[in-house]
Order: C-alpha cells, then structure tokens, then sequence
C-alpha cells in the first residue's frame, strides 16, 4: 500500500464512504465496506477515523461543503440586489439538480445519527454546517450588493437551510424540476425584501 499524508488519506476515506452510502444506503457504510471500498485495510481507516460517527461527521461537511456554494466573485459590477440574489438561488438549485444521491445522502445522514445515541452528535454538526454556509452565502451577498439584513444573517441562515430542506425532500419525492426552480425563484424574491440599503439598519437603530 503506498504511503498517503493523513489530511490526504482522510479526503480518499470521506469520498469512499460516500460513494458506499450513496450507492447502497447510510448503513451500508460500515468502516469494513468504507475500507473495501477504499482498497486500505481496517487499521488505516481507524488511525484515520477514531469512530464511525467522526467519519459520518466528516461525510456531512464535506456534502455540506458540496451544495453550498458562496462564491460570487464572478459576477459583474453593478447588478441589482435582484440579479445577485437570484444568482445566488440559482446556484443553489442548480447545487441541488445535479445532485440527487448527495441530496438524499444528507438526509439519510441526518435520521441514522437520530437513531442512533453514539451518533446523535452527527446531526447537530451537520446542521451547524449547513447554517454556517447560510451565512456565509447571506454575507457574500451583502458584500457584493452592498445592501444589509433587516434581520440577523443567523435568523436569516435558519430560515434558508429550513426552506431549501423542505423543497429539496419534495423535489426528492416528486421529481418536478420545473415546480422546484420556480419555488426557488419565488423564495429569492422573498430574500430581497429582507434586504436594506448599507448602512439603514445601524442609522435606524
């Protein structure tokens, strides 16, 4: 077997494990069939991995990494606080349709560990991601439409991770491209009318 840095190794044992519960279910993914999957022995998969609940963990940020995306510095100056919001929801669903199995990945990552008390805590992280990508996405549009939140970017960050859950599990279940997209596009309009002029929240307080 050939040597690997351990941040390296970590990365292969992630992605192993992944394509193992995408493919065959969350509970298919024990650390013997992550480390088949893998081509390591067991051992390499626990000096990597203290537990299984460290590697579910690992698999919930990194999906969590994978449909979040915040990086806006492509688009052009002087959009409106409409066009950069929009932008924005259209990444998100375009996060979503091309990733069905890691769609359905997250949420069978998120009822295992509420199953299950030595993997309980793998709920919270994963949420706990998945608001801290709201709100990076909240601040990168404040920073490129210069515009501030009438509310707290974490309130805010709730009520996004809440409604993307939501038409994501119906989007799962129906399959309705076209009634998602629009949804998408009605929840962005929703985000602009929480947005203030730079500066009004602070002046009115």
């Amino acid at each position: 077997m050939n040597r690997m840095p351990v941040a390296e190794r970590r990365e292969q044992l992630i992605g192993a494990a992944i394509t193992v519960a995408s493919r065959d279910g969350i509970e298919a993914a024990t650390v013997r069939a992550v480390a088949a999957e893998a081509g390591v022995s067991l051992g390499v998969v626990h000096y990597c991995f203290q537990d299984k609940s460290e590697l579910m963990r690992a698999m919930a940020h990194k999906i969590t990494a994978q449909n979040a995306p915040t990086d806006l510095s492509e688009l052009p100056d002087g959009m409106s606080t409409e066009d950069v919001v929009q932008a924005v929801v259209g990444a998100f669903w375009q996060s979503i349709s091309t990733s069905r199995g890691s769609q359905l990945l997250s949420y069978e990552l998120t009822t295992a560990s509420l199953r299950h008390a030595d993997l309980r805590e793998v709920a919270l992280e994963q949420y706990r991601g998945q608001w801290s990508a709201a709100e990076a996405v909240l601040e990168e549009i404040s920073r490129v439409a210069r515009i501030d939140w009438a509310q707290p970017v974490p309130e805010l960050a709730r009520a996004i991770v809440a409604f993307v859950d939501g038409l994501s599990l119906s989007w799962l279940v129906d399959g309705d491209d076209d009634a998602a997209r629009e949804s998408m596009i009605r929840f962005g309009e929703f985000l602009v009318t929480r947005t203030v002029a730079h500066g009004a929240a602070s002046s009115e307080a």
